[in-house]
């Protein structure tokens, strides 16, 4: 039913070997041993890691040529953050000799294209979640990347709750509601807490 439909994951450690391992090929070409030396130094810093892990989102996103990419992650993990590091990743291509991917190069502009990517902020309605996912937004914005939609999921408030204790918890969301509505202008969606996998028909009637 679904047979259209594939998932991409991101190994940290194979795409990090991967880039080292291409760079020093490159760097063996040209250069001696001595600067060969200080290369393998230089790719055991932290950012190699993130650079690593930028091409390979890229290369994913660069699917969207043909399909729909659908990209999650986490508010306070730094994927999309570094998004705005692209000016870092070619400096650190040109220290190393090394080339730009076509899919790196394309990368920021494809997602700051309103008509190529559409951005949708999950939240709960809660205050850390959502204070994490206005950091986010405004994160989102200083890359020049907008969003349209936030979605505030499993809602005990729009659930419809006869218990007391959730109901009363659910008063509590109220307030988060309505920040979310103010900082969208009305552009968000809410969904109920199910106890049930959304999944199949559930997934259908959502």
């Amino acid at each position: 039913m679904y047979s259209n439909i594939t998932t991409s994951y991101i190994d940290e450690q194979k795409e990090l070997k991967k880039y080292q391992d291409e760079v020093l090929n490159k760097a063996r070409e040209t250069m001696s041993e001595e600067d060969i030396a200080y290369i393998e130094e230089d790719l055991r810093s932290p950012c190699t890691q993130e650079i690593a892990v930028f091409r390979a989102f890229a290369e994913i996103v660069e699917k969207a040529e043909e399909r729909v990419v659908v990209i999650d992650t986490a508010p306070t993990g730094h994927t999309l953050l570094l998004l705005d590091a692209t000016q870092s990743y070619h400096k650190e291509i040109a220290r190393s000799q090394g080339d730009i991917p076509v899919s790196v190069k394309k990368l920021l502009p494809r997602l700051r294209n309103n008509e190529e990517t559409e951005v949708i902020i999950v939240t709960l309605a809660e205050a850390t979640p959502v204070y994490e996912a206005i950091r986010l937004e405004d994160d989102l914005k200083r890359a020049g990347i907008s969003s349209k939609w936030w979605i505030i999921n499993t809602s005990l408030y729009s659930s419809g709750t006869r218990n007391k204790l959730l109901q009363a918890k659910a008063s509590n969301e109220i307030e988060w509601i309505n920040k979310v509505d103010e900082r969208t202008n009305h552009h968000y969606a809410l969904i109920g807490w199910n106890a049930n996998n959304i999944k199949g028909h559930n997934l259908r009637n959502l």
